[in-house]
């Protein structure tokens, strides 16, 4: 959920290594290689399975190996959960399969083994649920174009494995959304035909029964963007939900739970409506005080009456108060694509108004008043290469920060202290109001 710029995988690889179109992508990657123990693992795994399998690696999340060794049915020692592909399996049987592994007299040997959904292993989590004291495996799966995704939960006991939950799903995780000291499986799914999208929460009780709590989100969401937790009002932590709608937009929901169940600090979906903003904008913690901000733009001063390819745009950090209304927190220049963000100072409010330098690829700060645009308060670049630089530095530029090759640089005219406005800058402002999309 970042915005930089990247080349499709095998592209990139392509460019990369020199290596022809016609290379497959299983021979321009090469597989991790094995430790002593995934070795011993392999081929315990591959005396029950036969040779003819291939490893499958989660795409996200805290487990990235195709070995998961951990404790997984709560009986102090570790097993070894592996993904893989199965070619040699009948038209019927799905080929990606989940093996659980055990040690017996200090050996590994296969103790069962089931297919799992899909093709793919989107993302692998391991956690108790509610007051129940049992361990879920709980596993992310889709099909090869990745479109359609399904998470299953899974119990491991006595040498067997059970299946205890299975949906769709745009997004899940596992949290303690409500403080109470458990657990809750969080599960969002997009909008479908006759669906709208939905929230959910399920706690897992003694006996093992699965309790759910939905809420119906604000609006026909086909995919989420962005997920955040933050504080919101009476201290409890909320589900910040960016969301991509049918039209491309980004807009944003939230959700949180108390001994109710699932709300939302939205009631109505025009309050939600007032968050929709470009692809890209995405919610963010801006002043690192534990709590996201949302950011919608609006047409920067001078530019009302342009075409909107040519308009500049500032960009306004909303927060939740403690009515659960939106406030305007900031405002500032939020340049999406170098990734940056420079807050206003309070004193130029309705006072400044943003362009842009396209000679010098720059980023313009200007009063303006009565209609008119004024002189240059700031400037700020950012810099692909060392002799872009260093070649600013010379002529006067200050350092805010660097990040890889790419360094970003403020300029200040040097007679902008002459002037008894209130809306200059000094070289600390530029530092503090400055900050950088990780």
């Amino acid at each position: 959920m970042r915005f930089s710029k990247i080349l499709p995988a095998a592209s990139a690889l392509v460019m990369l290594t020199g290596c022809t179109f016609g290379a497959s992508i299983d021979t321009l990657m090469a597989p991790p290689k094995l430790s002593v123990e995934q070795e011993q693992i392999y081929s315990a795994l591959t005396d029950a399975a036969g040779t003819s399998i291939s490893l499958k690696y989660p795409k996200s999340g805290k487990y990235l190996s195709a070995f998961i060794v951990e404790d997984i049915d709560g009986d102090g020692g570790n097993e070894a959960v592996v993904f893989y592909e199965k070619s040699s399996l009948t038209v019927e049987e799905n080929t990606l399969r989940i093996n659980i592994l055990d040690r017996d007299g200090g050996k590994w040997r296969s103790v069962c083994d089931t297919p799992a959904e899909g093709a793919e292993i989107e993302k692998v989590m391991i956690s108790r649920l509610g007051s129940n004291d049992r361990v879920n495996l709980i596993i992310g799966s889709s099909l090869i174009n990745r479109s359609e995704k399904n998470v299953s939960m899974y119990e491991y006991s006595d040498g067997s494995i059970e299946q205890t939950f299975s949906s769709s799903y745009s997004f899940f995780d596992v949290t303690d959304l409500d403080s109470d000291d458990e657990n809750e499986f969080l599960l969002l799914m997009g909008s479908a035909t006759g669906s709208p999208a939905q929230a959910e929460a399920y706690k897992l009780d003694e006996d093992g029964i699965y309790h759910k709590y939905s809420r119906e989100l604000s609006g026909s969401f086909t995919e989420f963007d962005n997920i955040n937790y933050g504080e919101i009002a009476g201290g409890r932590t909320g589900l910040y939900i960016d969301a991509v709608s049918g039209t491309g937009f980004i807009q944003t929901d939230i959700v949180y739970m108390d001994s109710s169940g699932l709300n939302k600090v939205f009631e109505t979906a025009e309050e939600s409506l007032s968050t929709v903003r470009p692809a890209g904008c995405s919610s963010f913690d801006v002043d690192g005080d534990g709590i996201p901000e949302i950011p919608v733009q609006t047409i920067s001063p001078g530019y009302e009456d342009v075409s909107e390819g040519e308009q500049m745009k500032i960009t306004n950090w909303l927060c939740i108060n403690e009515d659960n209304k939106l406030e305007q927190k900031y405002s500032s220049y939020y340049s999406i694509n170098d990734g940056y963000i420079f807050i206003f100072p309070e004193r130029w409010k309705d006072k400044v108004t943003v362009k842009r330098d396209s000679v010098n690829d720059e980023i313009v700060f200007c009063k303006y008043s009565s209609g008119e645009t004024g002189r240059e308060l700031i400037r700020i670049c950012c810099t692909q290469d060392s002799p872009s630089k260093d070649d600013r530095l010379s002529g006067g530029y200050m350092l805010l920060r660097t990040k890889g090759e790419s360094a970003y640089l403020a300029f200040i005219p040097q007679n902008a202290a002459a002037y008894d406005d209130g809306l200059s800058v000094t070289a600390g402002d530029a530092a503090v109001g400055f900050r950088l999309r990780e």
